[in-house]
């Protein structure tokens, strides 16, 4: 008679494989006794109990291929929820975003006076400058000055030094920079009246002994840049907007 063994499903994996192992304690139990052919039969028999859900798995492609898919799927999803909030986190928050350009009323500040105000969290030095000043910044040779770049975001990189190209050129009196010293990131002296304004006139950082000039470039000491001009525009004669 032949007898077959149906593949079982993944369930009735574990009954299969308790099924063989009885088979194979079977089957030593004859060897021993000296029942080789009955032995045999049933180390064959535990054979086939022991291929049936490999076959079975074998003879149903379709339902592997739908388990490692949905596992794949599973894992990409994971990873995507994983990296989100990591994401969200490196993004500006709207107080950041919302100060990407603030705009400037000029009207209170007199000839000769300085603010400071915030823009993305450095500090920004506006003076209104006197002639003196205008004119002392204005006939400085740039062979005389540190650094020959007049490192103005309004402008090419390339572009010189000169006092006209540090200040908006219809508001000379304006002059509107990034104030903090290129040396080491301090702040300088010089906003206020009473400060010492260093050897030119313009800025002093205490730190280091860096001086700056009333175009806010570098002159004497340790600082290797002028002051960096910040993008800006004026909207009205007395309002500016920067960034």
């Amino acid at each position: 008679m032949n007898h077959s063994i149906v593949a079982p499903d993944s369930d009735s994996s574990l009954l299969f494989n308790r099924m063989g192992d009885a088979a194979m304690e079977l089957a030593t139990a004859r060897w021993r006794s000296g029942g080789e052919g009955v032995g045999a039969k049933a180390l064959v028999a535990h054979a086939k109990i022991r291929e049936a859900p490999l076959a079975s798995e074998a003879d149903n492609p379709n339902r592997r291929d739908f388990l490692t898919v949905a596992a794949t799927s599973w894992a990409a999803v994971g990873a995507a929820a994983t990296l989100w909030p990591l994401v969200q986190q490196m993004n500006p928050d709207a107080s950041t975003q919302a100060l990407a350009s603030i705009e400037v009323d000029l009207a209170p500040v007199k000839e000769g006076q300085a603010i400071t105000v915030m823009w993305r969290g450095k500090p920004i030095f506006i003076r209104n400058r006197t002639k003196s000043e205008i004119d002392a910044a204005a006939k400085t040779p740039i062979g005389d000055l540190k650094d020959g770049k007049a490192r103005n975001g309004n402008l090419p990189e390339t572009a010189a030094a000169t006092d006209q190209n540090r200040v908006n050129k219809d508001h000379a009196n304006w002059l509107v920079l990034v104030g903090i010293c290129t040396h080491l990131g301090c702040i300088p002296k010089g906003q206020a009246l009473a400060d010492a304004k260093g050897d030119f006139g313009g800025w002093f950082c205490p730190c280091h002994g860096s001086h700056y000039d009333t175009s806010g470039r570098i002159r004497k000491g340790p600082a290797p840049e002028n002051f960096p001009v910040p993008p800006f525009q004026f909207v009205t004669d007395s309002k500016i907007r920067i960034g």
